[in-house]
């Protein structure tokens, strides 16, 4: 009976060692699969490069006008000043509108009401005189409107038509593209281009073949950027007889690119 007891509990111990063993070779495994499917997505890092650059450039003539005027009365009381300022701001606005120019596109850049004062001396007798002092002479309001002209050919009628209809002051004229990014994506796609052909014909030169980008990198410095024209009047100045002519000119976009391949 002795015998049958210690080969059962031999057969069992046995048993046990053997089922951690599994145990741990399956934990083992596991792990090792684990890494094995990480490292797929870990490419092995390429150490035969060759980096190359491209410049993509696109010209465009501007198609919006954007400025500012702005009307500003002095009055006596506030309701007066308001209520001058309203008036030659809706005329203004209604020439605008009969113009083509639409409400999206004019906006309150700034309104404001202030006192103003004038100085008044003091009398004076003959052994003193004492400072003189700030009087209320009135109020002054001021109303600032920033439009964009979307046909920039036309810019020139606008201006005329805020001059006569009384605005006090027109200033920061510029001519800008209205889709941009339509701009950038053209000259990247020019860079990208640029640096593929020299790319080729470098791998041509060097007996090599490229395999894969390793890298890209891009830089637009070079924006398109809005052409200013000097428009800027005082009360007397802009009663213009005339349309003043403001040609747009001629802009580019600049993108500049840098691809790296990996070459066998």
């Amino acid at each position: 009976m002795d015998k049958e007891l210690i080969r059962g509990d031999d057969k069992e111990g046995l048993f046990r060692w053997g089922r951690f063993v599994l145990i741990l070779l399956t934990a083992f495994l596991a792990v090792q699969t684990l890494s094995g499917l990480q490292g797929l997505n870990k490419p092995e890092p390429a150490y035969n490069v060759v980096s190359v650059s491209g410049e993509g450039e696109v010209l465009y003539i501007p198609d919006i006008a954007s400025f500012s005027f702005a009307v500003s009365i002095d009055a006596k009381t506030v309701g007066e000043a308001q209520s001058q300022v309203t008036e030659k701001i809706d005329s203004i606005l209604a020439s605008l509108k009969d113009l083509g120019v639409e409400e999206r596109d004019l906006k309150t850049s700034n309104y404001s009401i202030s006192p103003k004062y004038t100085y008044a001396p003091s009398v004076c007798s003959q052994t003193y005189c004492p400072p003189g002092r700030q009087v209320l002479d009135g109020y002054t309001a001021s109303h600032d409107i920033s439009i964009k002209v979307r046909k920039a050919d036309e810019v020139g009628k606008a201006l005329a038509v805020i001059a006569d209809s009384g605005a006090t002051n027109i200033s920061g004229v510029s001519f800008v593209v209205d889709d941009e990014d339509l701009l950038m994506e053209e000259a990247r796609a020019r860079a990208i281009a640029d640096a593929k052909s020299k790319a080729k014909m470098l791998a041509n030169e060097l007996d090599v073949r490229l395999v894969r980008v390793i890298s890209f990198n891009e830089y637009t410095n070079d924006r398109p950027q809005p052409y200013f024209d000097t428009y800027a009047m005082g009360n007397e100045m802009m009663k213009a007889s005339s349309a003043p002519t403001l040609p747009a000119g001629e802009n580019k976009a600049v993108v500049n690119v840098t691809v790296t391949y990996e070459i066998k």
